[in-house]
């Protein structure tokens, strides 16, 4: 098995030499934001979709769009509104008076990567229809399918719900994003660097395509090879469980605070994005601490809390880490 893992980390480091490529780019147009950058790269590699929690000004766009440049990838950013229609963000078809027949007019979504921005301002029916797209990899308008083109990774932003106009997306929506992040403001220093960056109105930077769709495709057949080992396997679920039953993992703790734990999607992510962590540190197998790195990110949004934790102040977050700290580690 030795000899496998070290075949698998070769290959690992092959399949993955454009990332610092990538990174490079992007180092030209932003200041700070790693996590989000790594996170981001973690979800083109795995073919899931990420969900964004922030306050305005803080690069998100910026982020995708550089992203999408590096990778000669279409991007498309889409302003969730009230008033938007499930035909607006999917297509529609036109009728050609001249000749009797409809054309169809695609929408924004037949993109690679699409910047959802502010998904908690659209009303239910266009979170639907993006979503199913997500989850289908296809869209149907009239009687005709069309399958989206690979690869195809879609990042939402939502402001915090407190901020006005805002209201929370259904938990089984949210649930199918693999990721849900939150994005603070930069360091002291961090910000200094913008605002001199920012201070010229020529400040654009010329991004150079690095890599090609493809060989995104290709690093994602390599992670296929990933060596997870069954000990880890079991501690991954034995995370997701303590979210459903904390009693029988010695978190009494816990009793009380948690409604509804993690779903089986939670167990399926961890375990993919565990695998794609540990291939962006140039390993051909997964350590427990890539599954604690990544681990927030994959259940965050995943634990319905109850009022009593609520009231109490307590985050999932808080609660994640707790687990964490108890469950033990293989």
């Amino acid at each position: 098995m030795t000899t496998n893992i070290e075949e698998i980390t070769q290959i690992v480091k092959r399949s993955n030499a454009f990332l610092q490529e990538i990174l490079g780019e992007i180092d030209k147009v932003l200041v700070g934001q790693k996590y989000m950058i790594d996170r981001l790269i973690l979800g083109l590699l795995t073919g899931d979709h990420i969900l964004v929690e922030g306050l305005p000004g803080l690069a998100k766009t910026t982020v995708v769009k550089t992203l999408a440049q590096t990778i000669q990838a279409k991007f498309q950013r889409i302003q969730f509104t009230p008033d938007l229609l499930p035909a607006d963000i999917l297509g529609t078809q036109i009728y050609q008076p001249k000749t009797g027949e409809f054309i169809v007019k695609k929408g924004p979504l037949f993109a690679n990567i699409i910047l959802a921005d502010e998904i908690n301002r659209a009303p239910a029916k266009v979170q639907s229809a993006l979503l199913e797209a997500m989850q289908e990899r296809q869209i149907t308008i009239a009687d005709q399918t069309y399958k989206l083109e690979q690869p195809f990774l879609v990042m939402a932003t939502q402001n915090p719900i407190e901020q006005e106009g805002t209201y929370p997306l259904p938990e089984a929506q949210v649930d199918r994003f693999m990721l849900k992040l939150r994005i603070g403001y930069p360091t002291r220093d961090g910000e200094k660097i913008i605002m001199r960056r920012m201070a010229s109105v020529n400040n654009h930077y010329s991004i150079n395509p690095v890599v090609h769709p493809q060989d995104i495709l290709k690093a994602r057949e390599s992670m296929e090879l990933m060596y997870i080992d069954e000990n880890l396997q079991d501690y991954i679920v034995n995370i997701v469980m303590a979210t459903r039953d904390p009693k029988a993992f010695n978190l009494q703790s816990l009793d009380g605070m948690i409604q509804y734990g993690a779903s089986p999607r939670a167990s399926i992510y961890l375990n993919r994005a565990a695998k794609a962590y540990a291939f962006m540190q140039n390993r051909g197998y997964v350590i427990p601490h890539d599954i604690k790195t990544i681990g927030a990110d994959v259940l965050r949004h995943r634990l319905i809390l109850t009022y009593e934790a609520e009231a109490e102040n307590i985050t999932p977050d808080e609660i994640i880490q707790k687990i964490f700290d108890t469950i033990e580690v293989p």
